[in-house]
C-alpha cells in the first residue's frame, strides 16, 4: 500500500522534483501550491510536507491550522531558513524541520521515521520475486519457502535497503558505491560487483539468471518490485 503525502509547495521546479522522487519511491503525493483548502485534505493523508515560504498564508500559519485539524498527522517543515529562532518556532507545532537544500534520501528517511512513529503505517512485508520477503520495520529478510530468516552481512544489508529505497530505478554502479561506501568510485573497482554477486546467492533462486537484482550492462543495476 502506498504511503500518502500531502505536499504544500509553491515553487514549481522544486515541487515537481520532490513529487517525482517520492512517487518513484512508492509514495502517493497530493501537491498543493498554497495552504488554501489544505485543512479539508489533511485527514486523507499519513503525513504533510510543508514549505514555510508560501503565497498568502505562510507555512507557520498553515501548519498550526493543519495540526489543529488533524493532530495525529505528522508535519515535516521544509525551509531555506536556518536560524534557530525559525526552527524553534516551527517545532512548536511541526514534528520535524528540514532545511534546503536537502537530499531526497534524507527526506524519505525522515518521512518514514515520522510515519512509523505516528502509527500511520504497519509493517507490511515487501515481496521480492515469489520467494523472498523483506520486513522494512525490523529490516529482516525471509525465505517464504521455509519461513527462515536470511542472514546478510552489513554491506549486503545496506545494498539491499538502498535498492528498496529506489525500487525499479536504474541505478548507476558509481551512485550505489558512493552512497554505501561514502567514498569516490574508481573506474574498474570490482567491490560492488562482488558484494552484489554474494547478495544474489542469498536472494535469487538462480544467481546466474537473477530475477530480483537486474544487471544493466555498462550502467549499473535495478531491483524489480
Amino acid at each position: 500500500m502506498k504511503r500518502s503525502v500531502l505536499y504544500i509547495e509553491d515553487n514549481e521546479k522544486i515541487g515537481s522534483w520532490v513529487k517525482e522522487e517520492l512517487e518513484q519511491r512508492g509514495f502517493s503525493v497530493q501537491w498543493l501550491f498554497s495552504g488554501e483548502g489544505a485543512e479539508k485534505e489533511v485527514n486523507q493523508h499519513e503525513i504533510v510536507i510543508l514549505d514555510i515560504m508560501l503565497p498568502g498564508l505562510d507555512g507557520f500559519t498553515v501548519g498550526k491550522r493543519l495540526k489543529k485539524a488533524a493532530p495525529a498527522v505528522p508535519i515535516l517543515l521544509l525551509s531555506a531558513r536556518t536560524s534557530i529562532d525559525d526552527k524553534v518556532d516551527g517545532l512548536q507545532f511541526a514534528d520535524d524541520y528540514l532545511t534546503k537544500p536537502f537530499h531526497t534520501d534524507e527526506l524519505v528517511a525522515r518521512l518514514e521515521v515520522l510515519i512509523r512513529r505516528s502509527g500511520g503505517t504497519h509493517s507490511e512485508r515487501i515481496s521480492l520475486g515469489n520467494h523472498i520477503e523483506v520486513d522494512p520495520e525490523v529490516q529482516m529478510v525471509f525465505d517464504k519457502r521455509t519461513g527462515e530468516e536470511i542472514i546478510l552481512t552489513r554491506k549486503q544489508h545496506q545494498i539491499l535497503m538502498y535498492f528498496l529505497r529506489h525500487p525499479n530505478q536504474v541505478l548507476p554502479k558509481e551512485q550505489i558505491y558512493e552512497s554505501i561506501w561514502e567514498e569516490t568510485y574508481i573506474t574498474g573497482d570490482k567491490t560492488l560487483m562482488v558484494h552484489i554477486r554474494r547478495l544474489r546467492q542469498k536472494l535469487e533462486r538462480n544467481p546466474d539468471s537473477p530475477e530480483i537484482i537486474e544487471t544493466l550492462k555498462g550502467i549499473g543495476y535495478r531491483m524489480k518490485l
